[in-house]
């Protein structure tokens, strides 16, 4: 028994080392990457096994590991229907993966250390500021808390609100569940429905309709400016970051809402049965989905092509830096239009709200932009490949790279025809996704070098 112990206390020592070993000579984006990357391999591994299943025969590792990025990664592209496919305990799994991969691993475990009574170091904090994309190192652990209360929050109440909504459909066990897995999958913008058609048998219900609004328009928010209105509540006292999500997201959804009303009026597979307050809602609910929701409530792929179009460009500009969606996020591309216009207007400062934006954020935009543009684009061409679409369906296969790097889910169909070099392509393509370039980047830089050269400057023709 001695010995038993004692080689026990080897291996934890052991393992102990190589925990230590990884958290010391990792920098906080190459850990975060790290984290993810082991998260969805234990993920893909416990929904391959057959107990997830709900024929009690394995589903295959490629589509566990496919379903277990998509959650992670809060996507919510499926190869396989959730609702049917996976039984109650693969569901559950689902919904728990993606709670973590929308709050972030790093804030549940300042949580779990915080009721352990551990405390919280210095590279702790770093992680927790890489995940929250927050702008200081000053009081990220009770942001984190903020962070956990919020969610459990707003959750919390979706959950009650659907399932009295849901009661008299399905008795309330089952109510209380579909209510709590679609509130979870809502707020982190995971898009995942127990239901194969999504959310479209709700397409005029207020009640499903804004309730599952309200929860995927915060979690896109983000944290940091949910955080901001509640605790500073006047406009002028929001800080800049705050007020550029806010004035974005809400212009952005005006014009999807309207463009979106307009082009599918035409449209009598979409709009053709609903009543005028039916098309007034579908069309909010569509011009936000996109956002990297991935809930609809209308057949994605019976839409007008230049709604489909229009999908695309909202998918790829995302939800806001922060928060639980995915895409450039829209800060990027206010501070690219911001520049634009300043460049027009012949030069100066790039500001907003009477508040400078520095060059470098400038920088840093049009680096994702251009980075994230040419992976969709070049995802794009290798899809259009290993999909046999070489002379038509562009746009279908356009739509789904962009959903999978934008983590926003929604398909026009093809998902659940893809080959099997097709789902390899598009699982890293969500891993990536979610990672975000920069992360990315910053996770595979070894060192920052500066240069210690000057060139002489010379002229380029631009235009």
């Amino acid at each position: 028994m001695a010995v038993l112990n004692a080689s026990k206390r080897t291996d934890l020592t052991v393992l102990e080392r190589i925990v230590n070993h990884l958290k010391n000579n990792m920098s906080p984006p190459q850990l975060i990457t790290a984290v993810f990357f082991c998260l969805i391999a234990i993920g893909a591994i416990l929904l391959s096994m057959p107990f997830s299943s709900s024929n009690g025969e394995s589903v295959g590792f490629l589509n566990a590991l496919f379903t277990s990025v998509s959650a992670v990664c809060v996507n919510g592209l499926i190869v396989l229907d959730t609702g049917s496919a996976f039984s109650v305990p693969g569901q559950v799994i689902i919904m728990i993966l993606i709670q973590i991969g929308g709050l972030g691993f790093m804030t549940l475990g300042v949580m779990v250390a915080i009721l352990l009574g551990k405390k919280i170091g210095l590279k702790q904090r770093l992680i927790i500021q890489q995940t929250t994309q927050s702008t200081s190192a000053r009081g990220l652990v009770r942001l984190s808390l903020y962070m956990v209360l919020i969610v459990f929050s707003f959750e919390s109440i979706a959950t009650l609100v659907l399932t009295l909504r849901w009661e008299s459909e399905m008795g309330l066990g089952k109510a209380a569940y579909y209510a709590l897995f679609h509130s979870i999958s809502a707020f982190n913008n995971a898009g995942f429905a127990l239901w194969p058609d999504g959310l479209s048998r709700y397409v005029g219900d207020p009640t499903v309709n804004v309730t599952i609004l309200i929860l995927f328009i915060v979690g896109g928010l983000g944290y940091i400016v949910v955080i901001d209105i509640l605790r500073k509540r006047s406009w002028r006292k929001l800080s800049l970051h705050s007020k550029i999500v806010i004035v974005s997201t809400f212009t952005l959804f005006l014009i999807g809402f309207l463009l979106l009303f307009l082009l599918e009026s035409w449209n009598s597979a979409t709009y053709g049965h609903l009543s005028v307050g039916e098309r007034l809602l579908a069309s909010a609910f569509q011009s936000m989905t996109p956002r990297s929701a991935g809930f609809n409530t209308l057949d994605i792929g019976s839409m007008l092509a230049v709604s489909q179009f229009i999908l695309i460009i909202l998918m790829f500009i995302g939800a806001a830096s922060g928060g639980t969606g995915g895409g450039v996020k829209i800060n990027t591309i206010v501070v690219l239009i911001l520049a634009t216009i300043n460049t027009f207007r012949g030069g100066g400062q790039v500001h907003a709200f009477n508040r400078k934006i520095s060059q470098d954020a400038v920088m840093r935009a049009l680096a994702v932009v251009i980075s994230s543009l040419t992976f969709v684009l070049f995802i794009t061409i290798l899809l259009t490949i290993t999909e046999d679409m070489l002379e038509d369906h562009f746009l279908e296969v356009l739509f789904e790279a962009t959903s999978a790097f934008s983590t926003t889910g929604l398909s026009m169909g093809l998902t659940g025809d893809l080959s099997t070099a097709g789902k390899i392509i598009i699982t890293i393509t969500m891993y990536l996704g979610r990672l975000g370039p920069l992360t990315l980047a910053y996770a595979l830089a070894q060192k920052k070098q500066t240069s210690k050269i000057g060139y002489p400057e010379d002229h380029v023709l631009i235009g």
